[in-house]
């Protein structure tokens, strides 16, 4: 529209002022001019629109009050009064104004807008009349006039910043509604918003701008969310200019584009309604640090809490989706914490989020990974249910991740989560079933080899999984019920942890023992072997080393922090003085002006794993009184779910555990009396557990609890008699180890044990088997004659040699622990029993040792049939194979009976790790690790682990594999940690372990036919198999060593068999395949070797050779798998590849069964269930007896049956050590001739080795018919020591 013609005062120009107002001129004072200006104010307040007369009688004083000397007066009170006017006026003569000049009337509003600033203060005196001034601008629209000005954009945003400046918390809501419709109406009723405009109200949203000034920040928020219709669009240009086109120079505001958004859609997200497109396509910008931005943007839009932007835009979810795989690492970490509040506010996108953090759980990236599992953990702890059984399995994985922080995140969220779900039941049973797996997989991380992840364990056991802060009854009762619901792997951890606890506190006690010696080189060398021991079970070794010297100075210097460390170890030490204890010792190594002290972490590290937090007498008590509740059935079994026999069954065995770490809190008599209420109940493991409990900790029982004494012998005695296997064992060593007058009472079980024994029921033999096996190896001097009949006139000649019962004829070559025949279970404690006889005898004076190792032999070489009337089952024969083995390597255990071992002995017992019965292979492969890894066994037993490259199992050759890797690392760390090994390295160092491979890899029975390239290529295998082990580094030239060692064997003869050419040839081309596999390993092994190398005379003899025994043609076969080719032009350059470690192709139908062992964790565990049936029924499948497997290529050749769902890999494997025909049946004569076997034995296939004939026999009284027997087989007698050749 346009401004009518000025209209003209009435009167001919003459201003009329209200009645009583004088004339107002630049001539009167001050406030003269501000009392009539007041007059006129409430003259024109009381006009109203209709008041016709009034409005032309008063124009020319509303056209003076717009002059100049108004509008500039210095007086604020008259410009105040003076703007009040003019709205007045701008209401009375609406919609037309009386000012018709644009200039006039844009220094009208500007003037108006430059008064509201006294809105600030809302104490003035003048606040009302302010208020009046915008009260009437707001209803009137006054400013709705300027939208014809050309210039009006000026106006309206000097108003606009007027008001966001001055509005604060003291102004009430009228003053902010007020505002709000004035600046309203000039958005929604003008053509549209201008740049500028639109700067001064998203300025206040910027953060610097909103923690400034709140109110305003509210303001610009109500207005944008009121006028959302209006002002979209003006958003949108703006947006779309500066992300789009890019072109920033359009507002100050551009480079706060992202904050805005932000903020923004928090108010309302219409008003991006065109602008989320646009971050799409910043998502996919080239420039990394700007894709960063929009994700950090996107992530607080998408992860609001009452955000529906996914749901609504699910094309720009998709593509931030996108980012967590995006090539910058910062934008990859930022999506991942965002992922954390997406979880907790929008549980519905967890499972678009799942797959991405996923991938980003294996990220290459430390940060990542380790955040993944803050996001997890974080959205666990605020709700369970907001986490999948998903996501919490990659926190699992990651409790095995290669950083240790990573590691450390995950273990510990995992123990939070417990805590708060498991143990403090916070949201119901559900919940805590959910994550009742944490327990296990907590304990499981035991295994690994890293001491910063033992501790952390010993740590979140201590504070999360039971936390010692709880009394004692609360404590004692998450234990047991912790230890019933452990799985077998989780409470072997457990029991692992006590162990190692109580070994450094012995080590700690032998340091201060060390303190009370005099001063000494000895006792000063003894206390540094001390402190390495010590170190070795703190983290960093090496800083570990240094602060316990230190610590140990200390110690050596302040008596009162002896006598501290002493009660915190003391076996009394109660668990409240053990924290008075540590909090003293801490003290004394505090300093106050050192913010970080290493020295005094490292000691509380050794403090924490010392200190007894959860047990002592009162928590044994505690223990012992759950379990009577259990017995008695009042206990809380099933609401924690457990069953009442597995409760008791558990706590016993926790019992048992903590009877060899803390033996001392059980003595008391209300602890025994309930023991003894275990030993009368009808489980056997928990009486099993109960007698071993009194044998641990009952060594005062004697002198200080008669009446235990009195109520338990006639107990013990009834077990030994009567009783389960292991009950007879654990009653013998029971009544040997707390009793002082054990003589009488031994012979009190001995006597009637030995008088009725009957092998015509064995069923009744297997427990006094056990027993009088025991009772000799305890007491040798006292029963070691009596046992020498009794092994010549029954345990041999009517039990071992005679088979009673005919086995079942299935075929199966092993069969469950049920199932074996009482015949069979009688004769493998037979052996047992030979064995304990001899091992408490510990000498061989009587040759009965001889005798022993010639029937195992014998045992072995007939397979497990030692009379050969083919009665025995092949599953029994199978277990006395197991037998002979396990009884050889025991005896070997023995320095004075390794002696006498021979070669062709130990050959045999290192054959069984090669027996057909996959569960032989896997129990022998056990105790020879078992043995080995406690440096029992002598090293040449380490070979025989050569011989698994051979296993058709995959699962049994990494087992293998890492027996190996943990036994030459066992013997390496001896060395270091010892300096007196030095003087027997020739009985440790892991290299020397080859000259006993390469004999009894050049006495396999497999080895026939020395040149011959599959054979050949079967002993590189087995070579390779323990070389590589050996050759992972080369540490001190071991390379070289090991070349020169091979090449002196070269200069031996074969001790076993000197003047036997074949078998020295095989020997020395087992040398030369050794030789090529250390060469082609390693560069190094050329190198000049300063030690000379020992070897053992009783394998080799001296000898002069230098003769090459492979062909070049064998050498490239072996290096290749390919015949040598014809030598023309274009193989001339042909480079050689280097050999590594490669697999026998077995012949297969299934694809070979993955170990489940982890390469971190203990070789142990993937043999624990070495009896078990219910695991092995595919393995029993591979176990029968004609296994047949088609093949297609060559129909005549005998093959295996292979059950394709059994998932193991298998081939024919071939009964080891089988002698020829001939040999056999002279063997048979041999052992007749020596009183070894019975009537009839000399029939069957001939299987058996013989004895050697030269050494005392077991005295056996033979019938008429067995000596008639015996006299025709002497023609075909053989030497068992030529018989291997």
């Amino acid at each position: 529209m346009e401004f009518p013609q000025q209209q003209k005062p009435a009167g001919d120009g003459k201003i009329v002022y209200p009645p009583g107002v004088k004339e107002i001129t630049d001539k009167i004072s001050n406030d003269e001019v501000v009392k009539r200006l007041k007059m006129v104010v409430k003259t024109y307040m009381d006009m109203d629109q209709d008041s016709e007369e009034e409005k032309q009688q008063y124009l020319g004083l509303a056209l003076h009050l717009a002059s100049e000397f108004f509008l500039r007066n210095p007086n604020k009170d008259v410009r105040l009064l003076v703007a009040c006017c003019l709205a007045d006026i701008f209401r009375i003569y609406a919609p037309e104004a009386p000012y018709t000049s644009h200039d006039k009337l844009k220094d009208i509003f500007l003037f108006i807008t430059r008064q509201l600033k006294g809105l600030e203060d809302t104490k003035s005196p003048q606040f009302n009349r302010y208020f009046y001034l915008l009260e009437n601008l707001a209803w009137v629209k006054s400013y709705n006039i300027c939208f014809e000005l050309e210039d009006c954009n000026e106006i309206f945003i000097q108003l606009f910043k007027t008001l966001f400046s001055v509005i604060n918390n003291s102004h009430n809501q009228k003053v902010q509604m007020h505002m709000m419709d004035l600046m309203s109406s000039i958005i929604m009723e003008g053509d549209g918003v201008t740049q500028e405009l639109l700067d001064t109200i998203l300025i206040n949203l910027i953060p610097a701008h909103k923690n400034l000034n709140k109110q305003a920040y509210d303001l610009a928020k109500t207005l944008l969310k009121r006028t959302v219709q209006t002002i979209e669009a003006c958003i949108a240009n703006f947006f779309n200019q500066v992300l789009v086109m890019g072109k920033s120079s359009v507002s100050d505001l551009s480079e706060h584009v992202f904050d805005l958004i932000q903020e923004l859609f928090a108010i309302d997200p219409m008003l991006l309604t065109s602008v989320m497109p646009q971050l799409e396509f910043k998502l996919k910008s080239n420039d990394g640090e700007e894709r960063l931005a929009v994700v950090r943007l996107l992530a607080k839009l998408f992860g609001a809490k009452d955000s529906e932007l996914a749901s609504q835009n699910r094309p720009l979810w998709q593509c931030f989706l996108g980012r967590f795989n995006d090539i910058h690492v910062p934008v990859r970490l930022e999506c991942v914490k965002f992922a954390s509040h997406c979880l907790m506010n929008h549980p519905d996108l967890a499972k678009d989020l799942t797959e991405y953090l996923k991938v980003r759980s294996h990220d290459p990236e430390e940060a990542i990974r380790h955040d993944v599992i803050v996001t997890i953990i974080n959205a666990g702890k605020k709700d369970l249910n907001l986490v999948n059984d998903q996501l919490l399995g990659f926190v699992r994985e990651r409790t095995l991740d290669k950083r240790w922080r990573v590691r450390k995140e995950a273990m510990m969220g995992l123990a939070q989560l417990y805590k708060k779900y498991c143990l403090h039941h916070e949201a119901g049973k559900e919940s805590a079933q959910k994550i009742s797996w944490i327990k296990d997989k907590l304990l499981h991380i035991y295994y690994q080899n890293s001491i910063d992840d033992k501790l952390l364990v010993e740590k979140i056991f201590a504070q999360y999984m039971v936390p010692h802060s709880l009394d004692t009854e609360e404590k004692m009762k998450c234990l047991y019920y912790l230890y019933s619901c452990l799985d077998t792997n989780a409470v072997k951890a457990l029991n692992e942890m006590w162990k190692c606890q109580n070994m450094l506190r012995s080590l700690v006690k032998e340091l201060l023992d060390l303190h009370k010696l005099p001063v000494s080189e000895a006792n000063n060398t003894a206390m540094l072997g001390k402190l390495m021991s010590i170190a070795k079970n703190l983290p960093d070794a090496g800083k570990a080393q240094d602060f316990m010297k230190k610590f140990n100075q200390v110690l050596s210097e302040d008596e009162k922090l002896r006598i501290q460390l002493e009660m915190l170890i003391s076996p009394t030490c109660s668990c409240k003085q053990a924290e008075i204890c540590v909090r003293e010792i801490t003290r004394k190594l505090t300093f106050p002006k050192q913010p970080t002290n290493p020295f005094l972490e490292m000691v509380k590290f050794l403090l924490e794993r010392i200190a007894p937090v959860h047990i002592d007498s009162e928590a044994i008590s505690a223990l012992v009184k759950l379990l009577n509740k259990s017995i008695e059935g009042t206990a809380d079994d099933e609401e924690e779910g457990v069953t009442p026999d597995t409760a008791i069954r558990s706590g016993l065995e926790l019992l048992k555990v903590l009877s060899f770490t803390h033996p001392t809190a059980f003595h008391s008599a209300e602890t025994y009396e309930s023991l003894l209420q275990c030993l009368k109940m009808e489980d056997d493991k928990v009486a099993e557990a109960a007698i071993q409990i009194f044998r641990n900790t009952g060594q005062k029982i004697e002198t200080e609890l008669q009446q235990i004494r009195s109520t338990l012998i006639p107990i013990l005695h009834q077990k030994a008699k009567r009783g389960t296997p292991h009950q007879a064992k654990q009653a013998v060593h029971c009544i040997h180890a707390i009793f002082n007058n054990k003589e009488v009472q031994l012979a009190q079980i001995f006597e009637p044990l030995s008088r009725s024994l009957n092998a015509d029921v064995p069923e009744q033999l297997i427990t006094p088997l056990v027993s009088l096996g025991h009772i000799s190896m305890l007491a040798p001097d006292q029963f070691a004659s009596p046992m020498k009949s009794i092994v010549a006139n029954f345990i041999v000649k009517d039990l071992l040699m005679n088979d009673r019962s005919v086995g079942n004829k299935n075929g199966k070559l092993w069969s469950a622990d049920e199932e074996v025949s009482p015949e069979v279970l009688a004769k493998v404690q037979a052996i047992k029993l030979l064995v304990r006889w001899l091992l408490g005898m510990k000498n061989n004076q009587s040759k009965s040792a001889n005798s022993t190792l010639r029937l195992l032999s014998a045992m072995l070489v007939s397979e497990g049939d030692l009379t050969e009337q083919k009665k025995i089952s092949k599953s029994d024969m199978s277990r006395l194979r197991l037998a002979a083995g396990s009884a050889i390597m025991k005896l070997a255990q023995e320095p004075c009976y390794h002696e006498i071992i021979t070669p062709e002995q130990f050959q045999l017992c290192g054959l069984v790790i090669n027996d057909e019965c996959y569960q032989v292979r896997q129990i022998f492969a056990q105790k020879l690790h078992l043995a080995l890894v406690k440096l029992l066994l002598p090293l040449e037993y380490l070979a025989v682990f050569a011989l698994c490259a051979k296993d058709p199992v995959k699962e049994r050759r990494a087992h293998a594999r890492q027996c190996l890797l943990k036994n030459i690392s066992v013997r390496r760390e001896y060395i270091k940690q010892n300096p007196l090994a030095q003087e027997k390295l020739v009985s440790l160092l892991p290299e020397y372990v080859v000259p006993f491979m390469i004999h009894l890899l050049a006495h396999d029975p497999d080895f026939t036919k020395p040149h011959e390239y599959e054979q050949l290529k079967d002993i590189k295998e087995c070579l390779w198999f323990m070389l590589e082990v050996l050759m992972t580094k080369n540490e001190n030239n071991s390379h070289a060593f090991l070349r020169k060692m091979v090449e002196n064997i070269k200069q031996t003869k074969d001790a076993q068999c000197p003047e036997d050419a074949k078998a020295n040839e095989k020997l020395y081309i087992v040398c030369d395949v050794a030789l090529f596999v250390i060469a082609n390993k390693s560069t190094a092994c050329h190198l000049e070797c300063q030690k000379e190398p020992v070897l053992p005379s009783k394998f080799f003899l001296e000898f002069k050779n230098d003769k090459e025994y492979l062909t070049g043609e064998m050498r490239q076969m072996l290096l290749t798998g390919k015949p040598k080719p014809a030598p023309v032009l274009a193989t001339v350059n042909k480079t050689l590849t280097v050999p590594g470690r490669r697999i026998i192709q077995k012949t297969t139908t299934a694809p070979d069964t993955t170990s489940n062992t982890s390469t971190n964790s203990s070789p142990l565990v993937s043999a624990n269930n070495k009896n078990s049936t219910d695991s092995s029924e595919s393995r029993a499948q591979e176990n029968n007896e004609n296994p047949v497997i088609k093949k297609e290529e060559t129909k005549d050749e005998p093959s295996q049956k292979l059950v394709a769902d059994a998932g193991i890999e298998a081939s024919p494997v071939r009964r080891r050590g089988r002698p020829t025909k001939a040999a056999a049946a002279a063997a048979a004569a041999a052992l007749k001739e020596v009183g070894a076997l019975p009537a009839g034995g000399g029939g069957g296939k001939g299987r058996k080795r013989a004895s050697d004939t030269t050494t005392d026999s077991i005295n056996v009284k033979m019938s008429k018919q067995s000596q008639q027997q015996s006299d025709e087989g002497t023609k075909r007698q053989i030497d068992l020591q030529r018989m291997s050749n």
